[in-house]
């Protein structure tokens, strides 16, 4: 399902930034759409830190051919067995972590952004990309901008032709639909759109 702020989003952007204008042209029937299940969101942003999109659509497609991903199954899959996956003995921790904290939570998904994040790192693994990218895939939140997030970041330096560092400034003309404004850069690095 695509957001509902989608269109007008889109609207502002290209009247806000030049440059995402012909971004967001030439891809022009594409948006974000989201997953149902929010543990399945959180765990593929688990299995897709700090590797390649390519890479982590590998891995998740092992795991998914593993178990059916829900936290009754990734509590009881074997550390070797999610490993042989692809996954680090890090992530495997982290994916198991995550499973706990959805067997004993809910509820928690109304909160304003900062107070799901500030929840969701509280579960070792998790830190503020991945809540992140679950607000931005799962919750659907509008203006979030994932300043760590290395694809945001290296698609500002090649269409704006700015040093890193000065994406949350370009950023500010983005606001509030800045979750549509890192979709779309993202988007314009890789082949398939970006999906948790």
């Amino acid at each position: 399902m695509t957001p509902d702020y989608w269109n007008k989003a889109k609207k502002h952007l290209c009247r806000a930034d030049p440059v995402l204008a012909k971004i967001i042209a030439s891809y022009d029937g594409e948006a974000l759409t989201k997953k149902n299940d929010p543990f399945l969101t959180l765990s593929r942003a688990i299995v897709g830190q700090q590797i390649s999109v390519q890479a982590a659509d590998a891995i998740w497609n092992r795991v998914t051919a593993l178990c059916e991903v829900t936290p009754s199954n990734i509590i009881n899959a074997s550390e070797s067995d999610l490993r042989a996956c692809g996954l680090s003995t890090r992530k495997v921790e982290y994916l198991k972590n995550i499973a706990d904290f959805f067997a004993s939570h809910n509820g928690i998904w109304h909160e304003d952004d900062e107070e799901v994040i500030k929840e969701l790192v509280k579960i070792k693994g998790v830190g503020r990309w991945t809540a992140e990218m679950f607000l931005i895939f799962h919750l659907q939140r509008a203006n979030i901008l994932p300043l760590a997030d290395i694809g945001l970041l290296k698609a500002v330096e090649k269409h704006y032709a700015v040093e890193r560092s000065a994406t949350a400034q370009i950023a500010e003309k983005w606001h509030p639909y800045r979750s549509v404004a890192t979709w779309y850069l993202w988007r314009s690095l890789d082949p398939v759109p970006v999906e948790y």
